[in-house]
C-alpha cells in the first residue's frame, strides 16, 4: 500500500550553509518574508540548508521510498546520509527523488536551497521578490514494488481526457468520452479502473494501460455556476492506487466573440494573482488559498491568471472546486536567457504534467513581456517555438497564449507562435491616457480580425492612505485607482472579442525592488492589501459589476475624511439598482441607475454619510476643513491639470491640450517643444527612454496619441508648473496649420 508521512516539522534552517547553528523551523518556510518585502532591493539570494532526520519508513518487500518536494525555490540539491541524489531547477513544480537505497535506520536529510543569480533557471528579472525556502510541503513517500510511475516530471502516473460533446447548449446536455491513460513501474498483468460509477480492468503492456469510459447525459463542469467534479480511481493487483479528480467540460476562443465555455458565450472577467502576502512572503498555508479564493469570489470574478509561475496544488483544486477558469504560465519572463531554453522546456513539462488533470485550466502560457529586455531575434523566436510544440504535444486539448508587453510590435512574427494573443497595457497609468487602451484593442481587432487577442494585464498603483479631490495618473491615490478602473471596466464591456481580461492584481505583492507611492518594496496595483485586511474602493468597483448574487452598497472614500471643497462628491458602487444617499439622518437623493452612483453633498462640518440600497447598507464619516490634509498626498505632487484656469485660451492655437503628433507636425509649435524637452531637468537621463522610443515605431505611435498634457504629468519631477505655462503661452501664438 502507498502511504504519505508529512515532513513538516523538526527543521533546522541555516542561512549559512557552512555554520554549525541553526534556527528551528517549520515548513512552509522562506529566508525572504521580511527582507523580500521592505524595499531596497537587497534581500537575500544565496544558497541556504534546511536539515532534519527522519525514520526508516516500513517497506513491503520490494518497495521504494521517494522524497516528495512540492517545491524549492529555486534550485534544491537533496542529500540524504552525505550523499547527493538530486539536482532540480525550478522553484514551482513538484519532484521527487528516490531515496531507497540509501536508507538506514535513522537517516540524515539536507536540502540546499538556491535563490541566486544565473544565466539558465528562470525567473532572474521581474517586477516581484524571488522568494527562496522549502515553502511548500516536503513528503516521504512509500509504495510497493508495483506501482504507478513516480519519476516522470512530478505526476502520479495518471492522465485523464474527457472529450465532451455538447448536445444541447441551452439544456447542459452533454456526452463525455473519458480516456484515462495509466505508466506503471514494475510487472502488472492488469489494473482497475473506476470512473463515475463504472469499473473496468483493462491489460497492462510495456508499462502502460489505457481505459475509455462513454458517460451519457455527463454532469458538465460549467465554470461558477456548477463547478462539478468525477474522480477517476485507479489501481493495480498489489494494492497500489491513483486517484485524480477531473471535469467534463468543452470550450472554444472565437476572434470575434471571445470565450466559450460548454457551447455558450462565456466571457472571461477576472484577476492575477501571485503567490504572497505580508509576513509570509511565499510560504503560504492551506488557509492563505482559501481566504484568497474566498476575496475572488466575493469579487465575482470568473477567471485568474496564475502569473507568473506553476502555482501549488491547493489552489489549482480551489479553481477546481469554486469553477474559476485558469491561465497557467510557467516563469519564462521579461529577459529571454540563451543559456535558459531547456529550463523553460522543463519548467513547461513538469507544469503540465502535473496540472493536466485540472478542469480549471484552459491555456498554457508561454511567456510574460519576454521582450521588455530582451530584443525579437531568432533566439528568443525559436524558444516560444519549442515551447509551443512542447504544449501540444503533452496536451493535446488546450490552447497556448502570451502576455505581451505594450510596445511589442503587433505584426511581430513572436504573434504568430501561440494559438491566442493577450497584451499588457497600462496607458492612463505608466503613460499615456485612458482612452489609448481602447484605440490599442480597436486597430488591433480592426487589423486582425482573425485573430483572438485577450487583456492580460492592466492597473494602477493605490495606497489607500492617498486621497484627491482632482486624482490624476501618478498621484498614487486610492481615488484614481478608481477613475481608471471605471474607464477600463466600460470599455472591456463594450469590447465582447476580448477572449478574457485580467486585472493586474487581485493583491497587492512583493516586488523588493520598488521603492514608490510611500511604500517600500510593494507593488500597490492590488484591488486588496498585501495583508488581505483592506479591500480598496475599486474592489467593490468590480463587485457590483461582476457579483450578480450578493446584493451590496458602498461608499467610496472612507479613507478621505477631511474635506476642503465646499461641495463634495460622495460615489457609489453597488450592485443595485437604485440607491438612496442620507446626510446626518436626513434623504440627500434617491437615484436609479447601474453600479457607479455619484452625489454632490454640501460640506458644513461633521457628516455622517449613509447609502441604502434595498436591505443593504453602508456609511462613512466626513468633515469640513480649512486646510487640505497633507497626509492625504505623497510628497510634493504637482497637478498637471487646470492650466488654463487664470488664462486666456484660443482653441484656434496649439496647447498643451493638443497631442503630441499634432504639435509636431508643426515646424514651429514642434521646435518649441523639442527645445524645452532638450532643457528639461532630467532630460539627459531619459536616455536609454528616448532611444527605446526611437527604435520603436509601435511605441512612437502610441506616444504621438497623447497629449502633451499627459506627456508633462509623467515628468512632475523634471519639470516646473511655471515651465509648463510658459510653453503653454508661447504655443498659443501659433495657430493651427502654421
Amino acid at each position: 500500500m502507498r502511504n504519505t508521512i508529512l515532513l513538516e516539522k523538526d527543521w533546522t534552517f541555516y542561512k549559512n550553509p557552512q555554520s554549525e547553528s541553526g534556527e528551528a523551523v517549520t515548513l512552509p518556510h522562506t529566508w525572504n518574508a521580511v527582507d523580500g518585502q521592505d524595499g531596497g532591493n537587497d534581500y537575500y539570494r544565496g544558497t541556504c540548508k534546511y536539515v532534519r532526520h527522519f525514520v526508516k519508513p516500513e517497506l513491503e518487500k520490494g518497495g521504494r521510498a521517494y522524497l516528495e518536494f512540492d517545491g524549492a525555490a529555486m534550485t534544491a540539491d537533496v542529500v540524504v546520509n552525505g550523499t547527493k541524489l538530486l539536482h532540480h531547477e525550478g522553484g514551482f513544480s513538484t519532484f521527487r527523488v528516490d531515496v531507497t537505497e540509501q536508507l538506514t535506520e535513522d537517516n540524515l536529510l539536507e536540502v540546499y536551497v538556491d535563490n541566486s543569480n544565473n544565466t539558465k533557471v528562470y525567473p532572474q528579472k521581474a517586477d516581484f521578490t524571488f522568494y527562496g525556502g522549502l515553502y511548500r510541503m516536503v513528503k516521504l513517500v512509500t509504495v510497493p514494488k508495483v506501482h504507478f510511475v513516480m519519476d516522470y516530471a512530478g505526476g502520479n502516473g495518471m492522465k485523464v481526457t474527457p472529450e465532451v460533446t455538447i448536445l444541447d447548449a441551452a439544456e447542459k446536455q452533454a456526452d463525455a468520452d473519458v480516456t484515462v491513460e495509466l505508466w506503471m513501474t514494475g510487472e502488472a498483468p492488469d489494473v482497475t479502473v473506476d470512473v463515475a460509477g463504472e469499473t473496468q480492468t483493462v491489460p497492462v503492456e510495456n508499462g502502460y494501460a489505457r481505459a475509455v469510459f462513454a458517460l451519457k447525459n455527463v454532469h458538465l463542469w460549467d465554470g461558477v455556476d456548477d463547478p462539478y467534479l468525477y474522480t477517476a480511481k485507479a489501481e493495480l493487483p498489489g494494492g497500489d492506487v491513483v486517484e485524480r479528480t477531473f471535469g467534463c467540460r468543452s470550450f472554444k476562443v472565437d476572434p470575434r466573440e471571445g470565450f466559450f465555455l460548454n457551447g455558450r458565450s462565456y466571457p472571461l472577467r477576472g484577476v492575477s494573482r501571485h503567490q504572497d502576502r505580508a509576513g509570509a512572503g511565499n510560504a503560504l498555508t492551506y488557509e492563505m488559498h482559501r481566504e484568497d479564493m474566498a476575496i475572488v469570489r466575493e469579487l465575482g470574478a470568473n477567471t485568474i491568471r496564475l502569473a507568473h509561475y506553476q502555482h501549488a496544488q491547493e489552489f489549482y483544486n480551489l479553481c477546481d472546486e469554486n469553477g474559476i477558469i485558469v491561465w497557467a504560465e510557467i516563469p519564462y519572463i521579461t529577459m529571454h536567457m540563451t543559456d535558459g531554453t531547456e529550463n523553460t522546456l522543463s519548467q513547461m513539462k513538469e507544469l503540465i504534467v502535473q496540472n493536466y488533470h485540472h478542469p480549471s485550466i484552459v491555456c498554457w502560457g508561454l511567456s510574460n513581456e519576454i521582450t521588455a529586455a530582451t530584443p525579437v531575434d531568432e533566439d528568443l523566436l525559436e524558444n516560444h517555438r519549442l515551447l509551443n510544440d512542447l504544449c501540444h504535444k503533452l496536451d493535446k486539448t488546450r490552447f497556448t497564449t502570451m502576455a505581451n508587453v505594450f510596445m511589442q510590435e503587433t505584426d511581430s512574427p513572436l504573434l504568430e507562435i501561440p494559438d491566442v494573443n493577450s497584451y499588457n497595457l497600462y496607458f492612463g497609468w505608466y503613460l499615456g491616457e485612458l482612452e489609448q487602451n481602447d484605440e490599442f484593442f480597436d486597430e488591433y481587432h480592426a487589423k486582425y480580425p482573425d485573430r483572438c487577442i485577450g487583456f492580460s494585464e492592466y492597473g494602477a498603483d493605490a495606497n489607500p492612505q492617498y486621497q484627491s479631490t482632482n486624482p490624476t495618473h501618478g498621484d498614487y491615490s486610492e481615488t484614481y485607482q478608481t477613475v481608471y478602473h471605471e474607464h477600463m471596466l466600460k470599455m472591456i464591456e463594450e469590447r465582447p472579442y476580448l477572449w478574457a481580461t485580467h486585472v493586474w492584481n487581485m493583491f497587492d505583492f512583493a516586488a523588493d525592488g520598488r521603492d514608490e507611492g510611500g511604500k517600500h518594496g510593494v507593488n500597490q496595483k492590488g484591488l486588496v492589501t498585501m495583508d488581505r485586511k483592506l479591500k480598496k474602493d475599486a474592489f467593490y468597483l468590480y463587485k457590483a459589476y461582476w457579483n450578480k448574487e450578493d446584493a451590496f452598497v458602498h461608499i467610496c472614500g472612507s479613507r478621505y475624511v477631511d474635506r476642503k471643497e465646499d461641495t463634495t462628491e460622495v460615489k457609489v458602487y453597488s450592485n443595485q439598482t437604485t440607491v438612496s444617499l442620507y446626510v446626518d439622518g436626513t434623504l440627500l437623493e434617491t437615484q436609479d441607475g447601474s453600479r457607479i452612483f455619484r452625489f454632490a453633498v454640501p460640506m458644513t462640518g461633521e457628516h455622517e454619510i449613509v447609502a441604502k440600497a434595498g436591505a443593504e447598507e453602508d456609511s462613512i464619516h466626513i468633515r469640513k476643513v480649512e486646510e487640505a490634509n497633507p497626509d492625504y498626498v505623497m510628497g510634493e505632487i504637482k497637478d498637471v491639470i487646470n492650466w488654463f484656469d487664470d488664462e486666456p485660451y484660443k482653441p484656434e492655437c496649439y496647447s498643451i491640450k493638443d497631442k503630441m503628433s499634432e504639435i509636431k507636425a508643426s515646424p514651429k509649435a514642434g521646435a518649441i517643444l523639442a527645445e524645452l524637452m532638450a532643457q528639461a531637468p532630467g532630460a539627459e537621463s531619459r536616455g536609454d527612454v528616448a532611444e527605446s522610443v526611437k527604435d520603436n515605431p509601435n511605441l512612437v505611435r502610441m506616444m504621438g496619441r497623447m497629449t502633451l498634457e499627459s506627456m508633462l504629468g509623467h515628468m512632475k519631477d523634471s519639470i516646473t508648473e511655471e515651465q509648463v505655462k510658459g510653453l503653454n503661452r508661447m504655443l498659443q501664438q501659433i495657430k493651427k496649420g502654421e
